[in-house]
């Protein structure tokens, strides 16, 4: 192997350990679910843990590494019928009770 090809062959493997570390870093762990209210922080709560969280208008569950809003006490649920979110930057927004749910 000459000098060149080692260069190349070096640079190649950089190339793929950069691109495998972004991917990597895209995954769900160590992400929070944030959950406001009147725009304010309420909940910030583990991604990859399940569990329920029940508001006087709201009920948002984190399972499986998405996140639902599953009940809502006002007339359009529009954010019931919003599909499941799992991905860093994703949000659900009740408007009507001023609640807000995104991964962060």
């Amino acid at each position: 192997m000459k000098r060149g090809d080692i260069i190349i062959a070096a640079a190649v493997l950089a190339a793929a350990a950069v691109a495998l570390s972004a991917v990597l870093s895209n995954r769900s762990d160590g992400e929070n679910v944030v959950i406001k209210e009147n725009n304010e922080i309420i909940y910030t709560l583990p991604l990859r843990e399940d569990k329920t969280v029940e508001l006087e208008g709201n009920t948002i569950e984190i399972k499986d590494g998405t996140v639902d809003v599953i009940w809502a006490d006002c007339k359009n649920q529009v954010c019931v019928n919003h599909r499941k979110i799992e991905k860093k930057g994703e949000i659900i927004i009740c408007l009507p009770n001023k609640v807000s749910v995104e991964i962060k």
